[in-house]
């Protein structure tokens, strides 16, 4: 019997990822996306290991936490377990005395391959509007939609978004609250342009994601310019506990880089009109730990 179209997403929102509180653990997203852009463009169904480990390590790096050392190995044998993910040869591959997973020397040396299910291979190859809807559902479950085409390009994948599928529950007062709570002004830059009575490109940011479980509250939300919200989503700055904005150590570039971020590195950020609504101490070392590409420049270096 061929698998449903509701099935094979069922099955993608139910992927097992790692958790342990608010850590984040994007790795077998990231994969499952990264094999969608390989087979949406044409390419085979089979991902051979030792080509898609230092492509999915470079995706971790990007939009992972930072961290001493990255496991590409882990997601590619423990997706299997989620039932859209077949490892050809399983059986053949050793594994070390009392470990579950495949070391990732094995992995190469067998030249381990693996793949969707062909039953869920042959429903996406048919069916773009499939792959748009699971690549829509595990961003939504596990990205900021600031940094959604971000990684879509990074995985080579060209669909279009929709916001077919049911998002998680959220406050639709957010955005309102945060914007009146720095006077609809940007807490870096000042940025506030209006087109009449509309506010442009300045938006509610979580400080803790809320895919990560950070709340709908004014001390968990920051107004930032469009730019100053992706810069902060994907890292590149972020704030501590004396709410002073530090630039990171891999952050770097030519035109606008000193105007836009260099030159706010070290400086506080504007206040909110109360100070309750001031960031919380917890969820800003959320992002330090979960987002931001340590190390952080000295502030020394800031001109």
């Amino acid at each position: 019997m061929a698998v449903s179209r509701d099935e094979i997403l069922k099955a993608f929102d139910g992927i097992n990822v790692w958790s342990r509180g608010s850590e984040r653990a994007p790795h077998k997203p990231l994969l499952v996306l990264y094999a969608l852009g390989q087979l949406s463009r044409g390419g085979s169904n089979s991902v051979a290991f030792r080509d898609v480990a230092p492509k999915l390590t470079e995706l971790l790096k990007e939009f992972g936490p930072t961290r001493k050392s990255y496991h590409p190995e882990y997601p590619f044998w423990r997706l299997q377990n989620d039932g859209v993910w077949v490892i050809d040869d399983a059986d053949q591959l050793e594994r070390h005395a009392r470990q579950t997973d495949i070391p990732k020397r094995e992995l190469l040396d067998k030249d381990a391959h693996a793949h969707f299910t062909d039953e869920i291979a042959q429903q996406l190859e048919r069916s773009p509007s499939l792959v748009a809807d699971v690549a829509f559902r595990l961003l939504d479950a596990h990205f900021p939609a600031s940094i959604h085409q971000d990684i879509l390009n990074t995985v080579g994948l060209d669909v279009t978004l929709t916001e077919t599928v049911t998002r998680r529950k959220r406050d639709p007062s957010f955005r309102g609250r945060i914007l009146t709570a720095y006077e609809y002004a940007c807490a870096v830059c000042g940025f506030d342009v209006r087109l009449g009575n509309q506010v442009m490109g300045v938006e509610a940011a979580h400080i803790q994601w809320h895919q990560a479980g950070g709340p709908d509250e004014e001390p968990n939300g920051l107004a930032l310019c469009s730019l100053h919200h992706k810069a902060f989503d994907l890292g590149a700055f972020t704030i501590d506990s004396d709410r002073v904005l530090v630039v990171s150590e891999q952050a770097h570039g030519q035109r606008g880089f000193t105007e836009w971020l260099l030159t706010f590195h070290g400086q506080p950020v504007r206040p909110p009109l109360r100070e309750a609504y001031s960031p919380a101490a917890d969820y800003l070392e959320w992002h330090e730990r979960q987002v931001f590409k340590r190390p952080p420049r000295e502030l020394s270096t800031a001109s």
